[in-house]
Order: C-alpha cells, then structure tokens, then sequence
C-alpha cells in the first residue's frame, strides 16, 4: 500500500516521517510511504523550532479559499507525477488540503472518480472559509470556536520552551475540558449544523481519523469527521494534544486503523 504523506504547517516532510516513525515502525513491508515537502516556506510551528531543526513549510500561508484551491493543483501535479496512491496521511494542514480537495471535488466533479482511496487524518480540520466558499452556513457560534482553538492551540503550543519537565502541557482543567459523554448533536457540531448541508457534499471514501481530546482543535477534528460517511469511517481518541504520541500503546492502535485502511483501499478496487 503506497501512502502519501502531507505534514502540517511550520513543519516538513522529515519532521512529519518522524512524527509517524512508532506506528509506522509496527506495520508490513507491504506499506510505503512518501512524504513531501508543501511549497511554501514558513516559520516554524510554535514550539516545532526546539526539536527539529529548518526547513519548514506551509501548503498555504494565508487560510483563504482561493489561496487553499491553489495548493489542489499543486497536489494534482504531485500525484500525476509520483503517483498513483493507494491513500493519503495527513496531520493537521495536512488533513485541510486533503478534506477541501475533496469536498470541492464532491461539488464540482463527482461523477469522476478520486485519485486515491482512503484517508487517514491525524488532527485534522475542513478550513471555514471553503465551507463558506461551497455556500455552505457558518454560524457565529463555529466562528468563535474555531478562532479560540486556534489561539489556545498557539499559546500552549509556543508554552514547551519555558515548561517544567515532567509536566503535560496538554493537560485542561475540568472546566476547560470538552465533553465526550454526549452524542453528537448534528444540528450543531462546535456551530456546524450538519442538518443543513447539502447530503453529496461528503467524503464517501473509507476515512480514518485520529485526535486527541486534549489537543484544543478537537472540535475541528470532530466536525471534519462528520463530513465523512459513518459505515466507512474510524474514530480514535489518543487522549493526547495536537501531536502524534509515540507511546506502545498509541502506536499499535493507530498502525492497526491503517492496516483497516488497507483492507478497505482493497475492497475499493472491487467496487
């Protein structure tokens, strides 16, 4: 199975091949993977400078549609070039290429096939200004939560340089923690109300999607997966932050969702 893999931003091809080196480590030989570099220069992610050293990049340095469509072609040269792709690993602006590649697919040119089978998103979101570009509705209230994770996501982030040893920087008070007793309410989901979206405006293909309960753009991991069709989907909660745990047990769990991958790109070669 030959997987791409398209890191988040401030980051690079090498930084995300090491990220995923514990799970990956625990797959086959009959797994590859390709990891490359997005094509813009950029600061590093906060935090990211303190343990691995330049270059790093961006797919896009601005979040606005036109300039998130921009980086579609650059992928669609890339796997014209390099590929085919059995699928595609992604962490965090990784996973918003992937997620808006094909949901403007989906809305533009349905009737042809995609250029890879699966998707494994590891922290991951759908940007709101290509919703909104889709025509799709934003409340406020999805506003405020995607402007406050991701302002608490750079703050504990660039907080590793002056944190004690030993002490998690991910950790949230009760009062600040989210809630993943209760059912997901699809007529608001951090603000999203799934009820009015058009129903072919989804990722049908098999999708794994990975997140931490910590990590404070959860709720963009848990919209991004509602996009997604539930009969060929898979959730994991490492319980970390925005991060990829190299722990055993994080590790063995997630390489076992990307062998599920594979038996599903494999049964997508029948249909």
């Amino acid at each position: 199975m030959k997987l791409l893999g398209l890191h988040g931003k401030g980051t690079s091809a090498s930084i995300f091949k090491s990220q995923t080196s514990a799970f990956r480590s625990k797959l086959g030989p009959d797994f590859s993977f390709d990891f490359v570099d997005a094509s813009f220069p950029s600061t590093p992610a906060a935090g990211i400078d303190l343990f691995y050293n330049p270059p790093y990049y961006a797919f896009w340095n601005s979040p606005a549609a036109k300039d998130i469509r921009a980086s579609h072609k650059w992928l669609l040269e890339k796997l014209r070039r390099d590929g085919p792709y059995d699928g595609v690993v992604m962490f965090s602006q990784g996973c918003a290429l992937i997620a808006s590649f094909i949901l403007y697919h989906q809305a533009e040119t349905p009737h042809l096939p995609l250029p890879f089978k699966v998707a494994i998103f590891i922290c991951g979101g759908v940007p709101l200004p290509v919703l909104e570009d889709l025509g799709l509705p934003i409340s406020p209230e999805a506003r405020e939560w995607d402007s406050k994770s991701s302002k608490d996501l750079q703050k504990i982030a660039a907080s590793v340089a002056t944190m004690q040893p030993g002490v998690d920087r991910w950790f949230r008070k009760d009062d600040e923690a989210f809630d993943l007793d209760t059912p997901i309410n699809h007529s608001n989901v951090y603000g999203l109300d799934f009820t009015q979206f058009p129903s072919d405006i989804r990722i049908n293909i098999p999708t794994v999607h990975i997140y931490g309960s910590k990590d404070p753009r959860y709720p963009a991991s848990i919209q991004l997966a509602q996009f997604c069709k539930p009969s060929v989907r898979r959730m994991y909660d490492h319980e970390g932050g925005h991060d990829v745990p190299r722990t055993t047990d994080v590790s063995e769990n997630i390489a076992e969702l990307v062998n599920w991958s594979a038996m599903m790109a494999d049964r997508w070669n029948d249909c």
